[in-house]
């Protein structure tokens, strides 16, 4: 999720014991992503010491005070991890390196139950979970003093912690040579970053579910360090892996506590619901490889896309608050098209964080709602423009040719149409687009058509064009299916523009998003005959096909 080099132990298995050291640590359980070595000398060459303050090295300032006697036991038995792997080194051995420089802040006895948290030590995971949530909440590698007012401090597990605004220091600032030890009077609360609230709270999890499937480790060889090739392989001496997240890589990094996010998510029961419900509109046929796969990543695209913010893309968050996919969505500027992924006055009766309850994490807020905030179709239900002027959407045609021809006026749908000119004044000519991207959902199908006078205003042909329309698609079980739109004529409107629905309440029975193998397309198909020539003109100017979605709520009880 982020790029960040990985130090940690099997963060995807070690959650399920989580609720063990929950419940040993007075601390928030769960955590970021911190910095451990396979060695003393691993340790060194990234960090060297700023000078010695004192003849004693932290661990033999720490032997001296019987207060931290089970504090010291949990820094014996627990191990550094590399790389995903527990290496000899304890963080003992760490803190006796006199050539290092470490920050120390160690609770008192009887304030945590250190004989669980070693118990855990003797398994791997049981380890990384000690490390992580408990001893690298503790230690730092910065040198820092506490004063009256400081900033928090960064400690191994990347969690900037404000000791003094604690107010559980007993003893400061006590001298060692490879660094500095505070003594505090209960363990320091973990706090969560927004990845893993929505991971790991009990009232979120059903979110994490999902989201952990997408967690994956990559091997960064730029980042790495190589020793060459051997037998045509390349050999590295320091291997870089990050952790990621495929699915958030497109929304945000909520992993990263760098960053400042803010996140709307309804807890376990609203998430569920929402989720039954809006993976209907993600049912791809039978013939579809990894159908189930594809619902899956693309519902919860379409539940997330639109809860995260980044707070350095908001103006006021009081005001507005603008999602990702904002800054990407083009027709959010057309005039006479609704605006999408703006959601006004936020916290409103009727805004998006209206009764949330806000939780602070360390790198933004979440708001946590009963049930799902948006509109569906102001989010991933949106319209369908299949644009006239685009020609690579036409698959066949007969009877005509045609031209695109540029025009600029609000009322024309990016400027620009298409000009069907049949082949001789009798042909009745054919023109089939495909409609790319559609929804298992209901759509109006709609056929928008220039008056004549945008390209001759003075002496316009006012004669209506007539058509038939035909929707070629698919059933579940990727049957491909045909509906004549109730073999209806219909008929233009010469002097204005014209919205013609060719197909009402239309339901598609599977989705075909994403896919490249577009099954779904509307046939228009000039239907004059030749005694109805004066009468009526085989010329066409069409503007786009519009798919409008029908509204539809996902906090209903359907």
């Amino acid at each position: 999720m982020i790029k960040k080099i990985i130090k940690t132990a099997c963060l995807k298995s070690m959650r399920s014991l989580l609720p063990g050291i929950s419940a040993i640590m007075t601390s928030l359980p769960l955590g970021g992503l911190g910095w451990a070595f396979s060695s003393c000398s691993d340790w060194d060459d990234h960090y060297e010491s700023s000078g010695e303050s004192s003849s004693l090295t932290l661990w033999q300032q720490m032997e001296q005070r019987s207060e931290l006697s089970d504090f010291r036991r949990v820094l014996e038995h627990t191990m550094v991890f590399r790389m995903h792997h527990k290496t000899p080194v304890s963080y003992r051995q760490l803190l006796e390196n006199a050539d290092q420089s470490f920050t120390v802040v160690a609770p008192e006895n009887g304030s945590f139950n250190a004989d669980s948290l070693i118990s855990l030590t003797q398994t791997d995971q049981g380890d990384s979970i000690v490390e992580k949530f408990f001893v690298k909440n503790h230690i730092s590698r910065s040198n820092s003093s506490l004063l009256a007012e400081m900033k928090p401090v960064l400690m191994l597990n990347s969690k900037h912690i404000n000791i003094t605004g604690n107010s559980i220091v007993r003893q400061a600032n006590i001298a060692a040579a490879n660094g500095v030890l505070h003594i505090i009077e209960r363990p320091l609360p973990y706090n969560y970053n927004i990845y893993e609230a929505l991971c790991d709270m009990p009232e979120l999890n059903e979110i994490g579910i999902i989201l952990r499937q997408y967690e994956e480790d990559w091997f960064d060889a730029d980042a790495s360090v190589s020793s060459g090739i051997v037998e045509g392989v390349p050999v590295y001496i320091d291997s870089v892996v990050i952790e990621r997240n495929r699915m958030l890589e497109r929304i945000g990094y909520l992993a990263s506590e760098d960053s400042a996010y803010w996140v709307v998510v309804p807890t376990n029961e609203g998430w569920l619901k929402v989720w039954q419900q809006a993976s209907q509109y993600f049912k791809y046929d039978a013939t579809v490889l990894k159908a189930d796969s594809l619902e899956q990543h693309y519902t919860c695209r379409a539940l997330m896309e639109d809860a995260v913010f980044n707070l350095t893309d908001q103006k006021s968050t009081a005001d507005s608050l603008v999602s990702v996919p904002y800054l990407s969505w083009r027709r959010s500027w057309v005039a006479g098209k609704p605006v999408y992924h703006v959601f006004k006055s936020p916290f409103a009766s009727d805004g998006i964080l209206s009764g949330a309850q806000a939780m602070t994490c360390s790198n933004g807020m979440v708001y946590k709602v009963d049930e799902w905030p948006f509109d569906p179709t102001l989010t991933f239900f949106k319209p369908i423009w299949a644009e006239g002027e685009s020609t690579s959407l036409i698959t066949t045609y007969k009877g005509c040719t045609y031209n695109t021809r540029r025009e600029v006026a609000d009322s024309i749908s990016e400027n620009a149409y298409l000009q069907v000119v049949p082949t001789s004044t009798t042909s009745n000519w054919e023109l089939t687009y495909r409609l790319n991207n559609t929804l298992s959902g209901t759509y109006d199908i709609c056929v928008v058509v220039l008056p004549k006078s945008v390209s001759n205003s003075v002496n316009p042909n006012l004669n209506p064009c007539k058509f038939k329309a035909t929707v070629n698609y698919v059933d579940e079980n990727g049957r491909e299916q045909s509906f004549n739109c109730g073999n209806t004529q219909f008929r233009t409107a010469p002097e204005h523009v014209d919205t013609i629905v060719v197909a009402e309440n239309f339901t598609f029975p599977a989705c075909n998003y994403g896919q490249q193998d577009i099954k779904v397309s509307l046939k228009l198909t000039c239907s004059i005959l030749p005694r109805e020539t004066a009468s009526f003109a085989r010329e066409m100017y069409l503007d786009c096909i519009l798919l409008r979605p029908k509204s539809a709520s996902l906090n209903n009880n359907e």
